[in-house]
């Protein structure tokens, strides 16, 4: 059955384009075309269209307002012509819930993402063609491969879409790391007198505070959220203007550099081209260092999701130094037991998109010559770490740290009865004495103040107040 006799069972009209592959069948009213339909039927992999990023739209409509823009100038374009694909990318750019559906290439696809250009070009085609009076499809009014990639290339204008369309997601991304942050922060001011029991090796080490606990996640967090701000300086550097290699070829002279400069215009981010068009439309530098970034910010979300899983844990048998908020129900078959899952599913956002971070790298290494043709499926990991990252740093926020409390008396007797302590009486005793006083402890199961006090009468209850009282445990005073 053909594509049109599909069409028509299913009551829809169709008109009849043609490329040099031959003649194709599109639904009446689509704004795509003959070039978009060969992508959407020869790519089915991921079984998502790349339109679920609306950002990627946005970007592609910015990119081709800008090429439109620097070709009217140039007078390469008809201005009539040039004036209705600048209005039809401001329909993309401002309404673009409107035409999602218009674009229909899956994410993953060969030709070094030549389907996505092209669905862009036609939908642009299309809607300046009924902008000036005419009937979708008739590309005598508007042509999508010469207006709409007029001095263009899918190596360049793609490129250059995924740049600006990862500053958009990725400023998201940004914003929802540091709200996290901010949580966290604030919980540092609220637990900043919960006194609690440090621990290395998951065994006790010395005495701290809940809140520097807390703090400390969030400082390690705006590292990566520093990492995130440097990564977004190498996606302003674009080759836009390269055309095919680098060359320039078919582009007007000047339009590399007035097309960079109406785009940074458009957008109000600093974009300029590389200072090497060849190197920029082959290497693959800016993505690798975003997803580094991403990587990370994921690793280090694993560490703090690991931490407060253990403090969590129990609530009779584990250490429960802190209360998570119940969202659900954890068991199917174990009555009363809450899971942390908040924190269970912002691990399993990490641990993908660390793993994606090897897609992006081994795809990035698989260049040939002038041009990586695996760009695609570099877009759709670079927009699956950051999509699940953020959603991620939004759940951590908003299901567990904001509702998150201390158990302060279970915390302090932790610290108490810790043999942990004794290191807090070494600048009084030396270093052997203490070790043969914990070790007395471990195997005695007695307290430190029996020993210490009680039993060998090293210490007065006085001078026993005076080291463990609660603020020289928070903030120890120098004892030499």
């Amino acid at each position: 059955m053909t594509l049109f006799n599909a069409y028509i069972r299913l009551g829809i009209m169709a008109r009849i384009e043609h490329d040099f592959i031959g003649d194709l069948e599109v639904p009446e009213n689509a704004l795509y075309g003959v070039q978009s339909l060969r992508g959407k039927e020869n790519f089915f992999i991921t079984e998502e269209r790349n339109s679920q990023e609306i950002y990627f739209i946005i970007a592609f409509a910015y990119v081709k307002k800008a090429c439109a823009m620097a070709n009217k100038e140039l007078g390469v374009v008809e201005p009539k012509v040039a004036d209705a694909m600048i209005w039809a990318c401001d329909q993309l750019i401002n309404d673009t819930e409107k035409y999602r559906d218009q674009f229909i290439t899956d994410w993953l696809q060969g030709g070094a993402g030549t389907s996505t250009n092209m669905n862009a070009n036609e939908v642009i085609s299309n809607l300046a063609i009924q902008h000036l009076g005419g009937k979708l499809g008739d590309y005598t009014i508007v042509n999508p491969n010469n207006d709409a990639n007029f001095g263009q290339s899918t190596n360049d204008t793609y490129p250059t879409a995924i740049h600006l369309s990862c500053m958009f997601r990725s400023n998201i991304l940004i914003k929802a790391a540091e709200q996290l942050r901010d949580a966290l922060y604030a919980k540092a001011k609220e637990f900043d007198q919960t006194l609690k029991m440090g621990r290395t090796h998951l065994q006790d080490a010395v005495p701290m505070t809940l809140g520097q606990e807390f703090h400390g996640w969030g400082f390690t967090l705006n590292d990566e959220i520093e990492n995130l701000r440097d990564a977004q300086k190498h996606l302003l550097v674009i080759n836009l203007g390269a055309t095919a290699i680098g060359t320039t070829v078919t582009a007007a002279p000047g339009y590399p550099e007035l097309a960079s400069k109406y785009l940074a215009e458009l957008t109000g981010l600093p974009f300029k081209n590389s200072a090497d068009l060849i190197a920029a439309t082959s290497d693959c530098g800016a993505y690798m260092t975003l997803s580094s970034a991403i990587k990370g910010l994921a690793v280090k979300m694993t560490k703090i999701c690991n931490d407060i899983r253990l403090l969590a844990s129990g609530p009779r048998c584990g250490l429960k130094e802190i209360n998570l908020p119940q969202l659900q129900p954890g068991s199917s078959i174990m009555p009363g037991k809450v899971n942390p899952v908040a924190a269970e599913v912002a691990n399993q956002a990490s641990f993908l998109a660390i793993g994606l971070d090897t897609t992006v790298m081994l795809a990035a290494s698989a260049g040939q010559l002038e041009l990586n043709v695996m760009e695609p499926v570099i877009t759709y990991a670079l927009f699956t770490q950051m999509k699940v990252m953020a959603n991620a740093c939004d759940t951590l926020r908003t299901k567990l740290v904001d509702g998150v409390t201390a158990n302060t008396e279970r915390c302090r007797d932790y610290v108490m009865n810790s043999i942990g302590i004794v290191t807090l009486l070494k600048p009084h005793f030396g270093y052997q004495v203490c070790a043969d006083i914990a070790k007395e402890g471990y195997i005695s199961g007695k307290s430190l103040h029996q020993i210490v006090v009680d039993e060998r009468k090293l210490l007065t209850q006085k001078e026993w107040d005076e080291i463990f009282n609660t603020q020289n445990l928070i903030n120890p005073k120098f004892v030499k």
